[in-house]
């Protein structure tokens, strides 16, 4: 009998070291992977430089030297509803300055004003220290809110006027009906040529914690974005929107312990108007895409989860160039400031 007892109690301590044993590697194996210390996978001379893998395009960190950023570009036509000012006399840019609304925006639209510098005969935001011979204000015509309404207009005309009087100037303002029905016309070609693309790295078995995502996308030529949860690759011009981001839940990024978040997936989006043709922006984004998959036991996927086909990319691709000539002959180039501004 008490064989029997000894025997029933050592097998079940056996019975629970092997429970509290399959336990210990399930939560193992369930537990998001984390970042690596640098220091313990890279050679002392390397410490803190990780180089990007996807070296046919340059990204930040590269051997060029980036542009400056490029100046505001000057109200247009095309996109704008336009006054000009006459002036009595040459202005100074601080009288301008002065003179200028408190707020830029007339509704869900940009207010500006522009003056024909004396110097450089060249259209300029006004600043201190230079003398203006014309002036004009203007409001953009659309934007992803949508076109210049009538309200909006008849705001933009009271906006004019009172500048206009401060300054001693004499507006010639458009015909209002004139404007919105451009504004509609323009909206209607935006919208149907607005596109933002998606790309979803999803993990195939373990999650992974925020840090090894940053960790891992660094890799890639990736950047810290200006909120939590944000990466981007850089623009090769300094103050341009970025060619790709990557996204993930902010809130997990906020976590008070980031280590013990799991995150299944991250976004890679590309905002086609936004990004000049020749970054090659989709071609990489599939690229990159493609290597987070690779390096994270991942698979891409559409935004509805469906997997994405080299035929099916294709056609996006070919899609894509399309939409570049369309914009292109509108006067509208991918990445063009008249583009910028009117696809934001």
């Amino acid at each position: 009998m008490m064989s029997l007892q000894l025997g029933l109690l050592v097998l079940g301590v056996l019975v629970l070291l092997a429970m509290a044993a399959y336990y210990a590697w399930l939560a193992r194996k369930n537990k998001p992977r984390q970042a690596e210390p640098v220091a313990s996978r890279l050679p002392e001379s390397l410490e803190g430089r990780i180089e990007p893998h996807l070296s046919d395009h340059p990204l930040d960190g590269d051997t060029f030297a980036a542009p400056a950023p490029e100046k505001k570009p000057a109200l247009d036509l095309l996109i704008d509803a336009v006054a000009p000012i006459a002036l009595e006399a040459p202005v100074s840019g601080e009288a301008v300055l002065a003179a200028l609304p408190l707020t830029r925006r007339v509704g869900s639209k940009p207010f500006a004003i522009e003056g024909l510098n004396a110097l450089s005969q060249r259209w300029e935001p006004p600043m201190a220290g230079q003398t203006y011979v014309q002036l004009q204000a203007g409001v953009q015509l659309a934007n992803r809110s949508g076109p210049l309404n009538d309200i909006e207009f008849s705001e933009f005309v009271m906006k004019t006027q009172d500048f206009c009087d401060a300054i001693n100037g004499t507006p010639d303002l458009p015909v209002m009906r004139n404007e919105v029905n451009r504004a509609r016309e323009l909206d209607q070609f935006a919208s149907g040529h607005d596109a933002q693309l998606v790309l979803v790295v999803q993990a195939r078995r373990a999650a992974w914690s925020p840090s090894y995502i940053q960790q891992t996308a660094a890799k890639f030529g990736f950047v810290m974005g200006s909120i939590a949860g944000r990466m981007v690759i850089p623009a090769r011009t300094s103050g341009l929107p970025p060619v790709v981001s990557l996204n993930f839940d902010t809130l997990t990024a906020l976590a008070d312990d980031p280590t013990q978040s799991a995150l299944r997936q991250i976004t890679l989006g590309l905002d086609v108007a936004q990004v000049d043709r020749t970054e090659n922006p989709f071609e990489r984004m599939r690229e990159v895409a493609d290597a987070l998959a690779q390096e994270m036991d991942g698979m891409v996927t559409d935004d509805q989860g469906a997997a994405l086909s080299p035929e099916g990319m294709a056609v996006i691709a070919s899609e894509l160039e399309q939409l570049y000539d369309m914009l292109a002959q509108r006067e509208l180039a991918a990445g063009s400031p008249l583009a910028r501004r009117l696809f934001s």
